[in-house]
C-alpha cells in the first residue's frame, strides 16, 4: 500500500489526520513549508499516542511548484489540507487569494501527473453560506458568490479556491476523483503544543481578553470529526465528485452560546469568560444541514458542548490557557 500525502502536515487539523493514518497503520508523507516545523509535528503526534516512524516530512510551498512532483510521487492518496489563515483580514485580498487558489491547483495537477486515485480537498462553510438568503438554511447545493459586496477575503478566497477545484477537475477528466469537506467553525482539542486558527478565539474568551462577543451565529466542528471525515471521504467508493458540510448535531451557535459554556464549564476558574456582545442585533436563525455527511460517509459528529468543553480542557493540559 503506497504512502499517503498530507498537505499542511504541521496545522491544527493536518497532525489530527496524520495521527488517524498513523493508528490505521498507514505510511504517511507530509509537506511543510520549512523542516524547522518537523520536531514539533512528530511531538505533535506523540502527544496524539501515534508512532511517528511512519511519517516522512518533506518541503512543498502552495507559492511554488518547487517540490510537489516529489511530495506526490508514488501516492495515490491526497488528503489536501494545506491553506493560508490570516490573524487579521489582509488589505488587499490577493495575498490570500492567490495561494490558497494556486495552491489548491499545483496540488491538484501533482496529484494527476502521480497518478493519484483521490484527492480530498478542505474547503470551508465559508465557500457555502456567506452569500445572503431570504432564509438561512444551508446544504452542500448552496455557494458563496465571490462578488458578493463587502464580502471579505478570506470566505472570497475559500470560494475561488474551491471552485477551481472543480473546475480543474471538470476540465482534465481522468483517474483521479475529488470530495471536498466543507467544515464549519473547527474547534476541538489540539495536538501542538501552541495556539492555531480558532484556538485563539477560544483562550481569548476563556481568559477575557476579548473585548467584546461578536453577534453572529455558526457551526461548530470538531477537528478529530474533520479528520475522521478525510479517512471515509477517501475510502468510500461511492462519493467521488461531492462536497459535505461538516457541523456538530443540533442547533448552530452564537459566540455567548460558546461563551457561556466555556464559562459553565470552568466553575470558579470562569470569572474572567467574556459575556459581553458586541453592540447590534442578533444574528438571524442559521440552519446547517450535516445529513449528506452522515448518510453517505457514515460520519458521526460529536456533540457541540463536548467539542467545546474539550478544547477548553486540551488547553489547560498544553499550558496554553491562563486560568485559575
Amino acid at each position: 500500500m503506497s504512502k499517503v500525502l498530507v498537505t499542511g502536515g504541521n496545522g491544527y487539523l493536518g497532525t489530527q489526520v496524520i495521527a488517524a493514518l498513523l493508528h490505521q497503520g498507514r505510511e504517511v508523507r507530509a509537506t511543510v513549508r520549512t523542516l524547522n516545523s518537523e520536531p514539533e509535528i512528530r511531538e505533535a503526534l506523540r502527544h496524539g499516542g501515534a508512532d511517528d516512524n511512519g511519517l516522512e516530512v518533506v518541503i512543498a510551498d502552495l507559492t511554488s511548484n518547487d517540490g510537489w512532483a516529489t511530495a506526490t510521487a508514488g501516492v495515490e492518496e491526497v488528503h489536501h489540507i494545506a491553506s493560508p489563515i490570516p490573524p487579521a483580514q489582509p488589505r488587499d485580498p490577493e495575498t490570500l487569494i492567490v495561494p490558497a487558489r494556486e495552491g489548491t491547483l499545483r496540488v491538484l495537477r501533482a496529484a494527476r501527473e502521480a497518478g493519484a486515485r483521490r484527492v480530498v480537498l478542505t474547503s470551508s462553510f465559508a465557500a457555502v453560506g456567506y452569500s445572503p438568503k431570504p432564509v438561512r438554511d444551508y446544504t452542500e447545493e448552496d455557494w458563496t458568490d465571490p462578488d458578493t459586496p463587502g464580502l471579505p477575503p478570506y470566505p472570497r478566497s475559500k470560494a475561488i479556491a474551491e471552485r477551481a477545484a472543480w473546475d480543474y477537475i471538470g476540465e482534465h477528466a481522468g483517474n483521479t476523483e475529488l470530495v471536498v469537506l466543507n467544515p464549519t467553525f473547527i474547534i476541538g482539542p489540539t495536538l501542538v503544543a501552541s495556539l492555531r486558527s480558532s484556538l485563539v478565539a477560544i483562550k481569548a474568551i476563556a481568559e477575557g481578553t476579548m473585548s467584546a462577543l461578536p453577534r453572529q451565529r455558526f457551526g461548530v466542528a470538531d477537528v478529530r470529526d474533520v479528520a475522521d471525515a478525510h479517512l471515509k471521504a477517501m475510502t468510500m467508493p461511492d462519493v467521488a465528485n461531492k462536497r459535505y458540510l461538516l457541523l456538530a448535531d443540533g442547533p448552530t451557535l452564537t459566540w455567548l452560546d460558546l461563551a457561556e459554556t466555556i464559562r459553565d464549564h470552568l466553575g470558579a476558574a470562569g470569572a474572567n469568560v467574556t459575556l459581553q456582545e458586541a453592540a447590534g442585533e442578533d444574528p438571524a436563525p442559521l440552519t446547517i444541514h450535516n445529513e449528506r455527511a452522515k448518510q453517505e460517509l457514515g460520519w458521526q459528529p460529536r456533540a457541540a458542548h463536548s467539542t467545546i468543553t474539550e478544547t477548553v480542557d486540551s488547553l489547560r493540559e498544553l499550558g496554553l490557557l491562563e486560568v485559575q
